[in-house]
């Protein structure tokens, strides 16, 4: 449990990395949990766990049929999402690093409150060549940051692509639809995807589409025109195309619910960000708070490489070598107004 001096909250568990308690004050200084997930370890276990708040790796996202090729070397890795029909490895396979125990310590040289979660993954694991030593830090300052630290190693050349999956409501978990939060994306092109939800390679501009939140829109706004992309994807499921230096850390998206002032913005390293729309929640799954995860009940915002660039040599290479060490970082800053 992290806290800082103004009553937010991160409780953490080393199973997947996962964020299990974001609490933060609305505009009245009334403190609620943002994100969606569950009270006890075993819900978290079930196979229709959606990856409430867990850190997602090797490769996190789609790779098509589940396979790539480095040096001429053909690589099968686990598949276990199947959309429309087609294959793939979603979010790193059938184990993937929100399924692993993670060794977590309290960094007590931080002047702030910092969790260290460190994993190594084996060659082979899920498929991926090389073994990868991974650490993920978390932590809170007084500012109202939640920042996330990502450092990775490995002895053979191996793609990676880490990310956290936090699923939020900013009215509160398990408070309804999250249609009327009013988002911004610093994005002037998205990855269009094909029936498989798969990148078809091209890089869209946004301009004249559902797609463009360079400036402010509900989610609500435009999620039901009819348009290719939204039908294929059952609301907003893609990939954008941030307008920054890769490497720089900058603003790439933002969150406002009217109704409690809270505002979430998120600034990262990464050249991508999924904007996902809960389209695939339908019921099924009950919260922290006994209520339903109801369709669109929740939105994630996933800092990323692009989904798939293993097979997309036009994409920013997401291939980590040995020698080389992988550093990127993504803060959830919270304000209201």
């Amino acid at each position: 449990k992290l806290k800082n001096k103004n009553g937010i909250t991160a409780e953490i568990t080393n199973y997947g990395g996962i964020v299990v308690r974001l609490i933060v004050p609305d505009k009245n200084g009334k403190l609620d949990d943002v994100v969606l997930g569950f009270n006890t370890l075993e819900e978290y276990l079930k196979d229709n766990s959606p990856y409430f708040g867990a850190i997602i790796g090797r490769f996190a996202n789609r790779i098509a049929d589940g396979r790539f090729s480095m040096h001429g070397t053909q690589y099968q890795l686990a598949i276990n999402d199947k959309p429309n029909g087609i294959p793939c490895s979603l979010h790193g396979g059938k184990a993937g690093f929100d399924k692993v125990l993670w060794k977590g310590s309290l960094d007590e040289g931080s002047s702030i409150p910092k969790l260290n979660l460190a994993y190594v993954s084996p060659d082979g694991e899920e498929g991926y060549p090389g073994n990868l030593e991974v650490l993920v830090a978390y932590s809170l300052t007084d500012s109202n940051e939640l920042t996330i630290e990502y450092t990775a190693s490995a002895d053979k050349e191996t793609p990676l692509n880490l990310t956290n999956h936090s699923y939020f409501n900013l009215k509160g978990e398990g408070k309804g639809e999250i249609l009327d939060h009013v988002i911004k994306i610093n994005a002037g092109q998205f990855t269009p995807v094909n029936k498989g939800l798969i990148p078809t390679g091209e890089i869209r501009p946004v301009d004249g589409t559902p797609f463009d939140f360079r400036h402010e829109h509900t989610i609500g706004e435009r999620i039901s025109e009819s348009n290719e992309q939204l039908n294929l994807a059952g609301g907003y499921d893609q990939n954008f195309v941030l307008d920054k230096n890769m490497g720089d850390l900058s603003l790439a998206a933002s969150a406002y619910e009217p109704s409690t002032g809270r505002v979430l913005e998120i600034f990262t390293t990464e050249p991508g960000i999924q904007f996902y729309s809960g389209n695939f929640l339908d019921g099924s799954l009950t919260g922290k708070t006994g209520s339903p995860y109801n369709y669109r009940n929740g939105f994630a915002f996933e800092t990323q490489h692009f989904p798939d660039s293993p097979n997309h040599p036009e994409f920013p290479p997401a291939v980590l070598t040995p020698g080389e060490v992988f550093k990127s970082v993504t803060v959830y800053k919270f304000s209201t107004r």
